[in-house]
């Protein structure tokens, strides 16, 4: 049985070793992400210690999926701070164990991802992914708008070039 759940940073420290393994996974994969495989562990471990310090200071909730109280999924969402966008935040890194793929994570993961934005009272979320990649088709099919195409955003480790797409959604 999948469970997700929201962590503080005290659980998020505690669920490291997982995330570490978790981001690895998604990166050796191909998983568009900002970093490039093979990723070192500790450049892992040191971005999620990023993490863990945003969500400390409220400024990013965090979301994991666990199965058998083992890491297999996770996703953030970044809160706008400003005063003029208080009312909107960035769906950030979305991924799944690619063992786990194909069970409905990623979309149970978004759900709570939505439910947590509202009990931050944002009504706007955007995102983006790179264009083709099948995480876009699941953010069309849960109603997220396109808003455009940057061309040659994003570099894989062999350095082709790829489009990113970006999506809103009025929660």
């Amino acid at each position: 049985m999948i469970e997700i759940a929201s962590l503080n940073a005290d659980d998020a420290r505690q669920a490291l070793p997982g995330l570490v393994q978790l981001l690895q996974d998604a990166v050796g994969s191909g998983a568009s992400l900002g970093f490039l495989p093979p990723l070192d562990e500790e450049v892992a471990r040191a971005y999620w210690r990023d993490v863990i310090g945003e969500v400390a200071s409220g400024k990013r909730v965090l979301l994991v999926a666990t199965a058998d109280g083992e890491v297999v999924g996770s996703a953030q969402l970044e809160l706008a701070a400003k005063p003029n966008a208080r009312h909107r935040a960035e769906v950030q890194r979305l991924m799944v164990h690619t063992r786990m793929r194909g069970r409905g994570i990623g979309r149970a993961l978004m759900s709570e991802i939505e439910r947590a934005a509202r009990e931050q009272s944002r009504s706007l979320l955007v995102l983006d992914t790179r264009k083709g990649d099948v995480a876009e088709r699941l953010y069309l099919a849960l109603g997220y708008v396109p808003a455009g195409v940057i061309p040659a955003y994003t570099r894989d480790a062999d350095g082709t070039p790829h489009d990113t797409i970006y999506f809103y959604r009025a929660i």
